[in-house]
């Protein structure tokens, strides 16, 4: 019987269950910074580009919690590292409520960024480990659209707490994570998978990662790109609709949070469609989508076509992005699945982190419409290409 078919089904629901709710409760707190971006500036007195800064900064620590909880995962298993990660991140975002200067809410949102960094590895293996091969694409879709569903809370809680209570109360809610590593010590197992296929010691994980080299490589590449895409459509979208459309706080939180409603379903259903046309095919079908969904995205004259074009962008991008959890954990060898495909994420991450403060840079020289349009064409056709040019293991079975 396979790894995956021996777990019973509450161990599954338990495992998916607490990474989705990981994953979207770091999106949350990201997010929260991205919609107050323009009043935490004001209360810094500090510029847009200033205030992207922050978010760049959480982006570009994400790799180094990736590294650390990576390791650990692959050495001593994953509930442990992801119960530490998710009580480190949780202390952090109620810190932040609390910081008193630029410099010290900088200095949080990269410790932020360590937290970010190390959860969506640990958990996304955790749970890719566990449910069966065949249902693989349709729960890494509702799996990463946690990161969406985050996204949609936050827009919630601007939207009904802000004008009530400022940006800062709002990052106190950010305390829920620390519940969660409760629920992972009392229900969820530890992966079968890693148990079968653990190195024995130091001195083995370190020369596993070695050997996969060019396929951290290549991941490292593939999600360059797909952050790019992700960030780039979602970071400073909120502010473009202020600056450029002249949308109230109100306006532009409901537009952002139709969009999420539109990541949540274009990821569950282009995951479920790789379950059919593989990985690969349906990547690329759906950031092809992406660069037709432009013009409707960035040029709307109306708001009815803006919101419409900010659902079908964030299916397409999010749709995308549903198919990653599976594809990067079929992609990399049991013995590193908690460290390679976190790891290699969040360098691509590092990369891509510089396209928050290069849109908000152009935009100083250039219409915010068209710096939205032309960094996403670019990046959804090199995301595409760089897809089609990789290879898949659609449906391998794990612990073998």
């Amino acid at each position: 019987m396979s790894q995956q078919t021996s777990q019973a089904p509450s161990d599954q629901n338990a495992a998916v269950t607490a990474s989705f709710l990981g994953w979207t409760l770091d999106a949350f707190d990201y997010f929260l910074v991205v919609y107050g971006l323009t009043a935490i500036a004001k209360d810094f007195h500090r510029s847009d580009k200033e205030m992207a800064l922050s978010i760049t900064i959480t982006l570009a620590f994400r790799p180094i919690g990736a590294f650390l909880f990576g390791l650990l995962a692959d050495r001593y298993g994953r509930r442990t590292p992801l119960m530490i990660d998710l009580i480190f991140y949780s202390i952090i975002e109620v810190a932040t409520a609390f910081a008193p200067t630029y410099t010290s809410f900088l200095i949080l949102r990269a410790l932020f960024g360590i937290g970010m960094g190390g959860e969506w590895g640990v958990g996304a293996s955790l749970a890719m480990e566990k449910v069966p091969p065949r249902l693989r694409g349709l729960l890494s879709g509702l799996l990463q659209q946690g990161y969406a569903l985050g996204n949609l809370l936050a827009a919630l809680c601007y939207f009904f707490l802000f004008q009530k209570w400022g940006w800062r109360p709002m990052f106190l809610l950010g305390g829920l994570p620390a519940l969660l590593a409760l629920f992972v010590r009392v229900k969820v197992k530890e992966s079968e998978a890693w148990e079968k296929t653990k190195s024995a010691d130091w001195g083995q994980l370190w020369a596993a990662i070695f050997s996969n080299w060019k396929i951290f490589l290549y991941i490292a590449l593939l999600m360059t790109f797909m952050n790019f895409s992700s960030h780039g459509t979602q970071d400073m979208y909120p502010t473009f609709l202020q600056r450029y459309l002249h949308f109230d706080g109100q306006k532009r939180t409901m537009i952002s949070a139709i969009a999420s409603v539109g990541a949540i379903a274009g990821g569950i259903f282009f995951g479920w469609m790789s379950d059919r046309i593989g990985r690969r095919r349906a990547i690329v079908t759906a950031l092809c989508l992406a660069v037709l969904a432009i013009p409707l995205w960035a040029f709307s004259p109306t708001t009815a076509m803006v919101v419409a074009g900010a659902f079908l962008m964030q299916f397409m991008v999010q749709g995308a992005w549903g198919v990653i959890p599976a594809h990067l954990s079929e992609l990399a060898p049991d013995s590193v699945r908690g460290f390679l495909p976190g790891f290699a994420y969040q360098c691509g991450v590092l990369i891509s982190g510089s396209i928050v403060y290069l849109q908000a840079f152009l935009a100083e020289s250039m219409s915010y419409s068209s710096t939205m349009a032309v960094t996403g064409a670019v990046v959804f056709i090199g995301g595409a290409i760089v897809t089609a040019m990789g290879k898949e293991k659609h449906g391998r079975e794990f612990g073998g």
